[in-house]
């Protein structure tokens, strides 16, 4: 009996344990631009940038990422991709699902020379849409 008590406290001590692991980050936004191909598949130029104020949370437990803008954009990460570092910047990308189901990666980069600006890539492939964020 004593065995059976021990397991289903280190089995709750466990899950416990597992859900402090988990973070949720909250961003703003101060811009958003987008990038488009053409129709000859060859990249346009990015639109002018646009002033916009919205939350951006990345939930590991949930394992999302929401845009809290005027339309709710809610990405499903279907899988973390390994931390990416270089002299410029440090890259953490996403392989996410969209509202509609559409495959996108997302990728949030630290420009380090920029005094450590933060950027938030939404890549579909066939455009890109880069909001400038910052830590809330």
């Amino acid at each position: 009996m004593t065995k059976i008590k021990l397991y289903i406290v280190l089995l709750f001590l466990g899950i416990g344990l597992q859900q402090t692991y988990s973070q949720n980050y909250k961003f703003k936004t101060s811009g958003v631009s987008v990038l488009e191909k053409n129709e000859r598949g060859k990249w346009g130029k990015w639109s002018d940038l646009q002033l916009v104020n919205v939350v951006v949370s990345l939930d590991t437990n949930k394992s999302r990422i929401v845009i809290y803008s005027e339309v709710i954009q809610l990405f499903e990460i279907v899988e973390y991709q390994p931390t990416e570092e270089n002299d410029t910047d440090v890259v953490y990308s996403f392989s996410c699902k969209d509202n509609n189901g559409d495959d996108c990666t997302l990728s949030i980069i630290t420009r380090k020379h920029q005094d450590n600006r933060k950027q938030l890539y939404i890549n579909y492939g066939n455009r890109i849409i880069v909001y400038n964020i910052f830590n809330l």
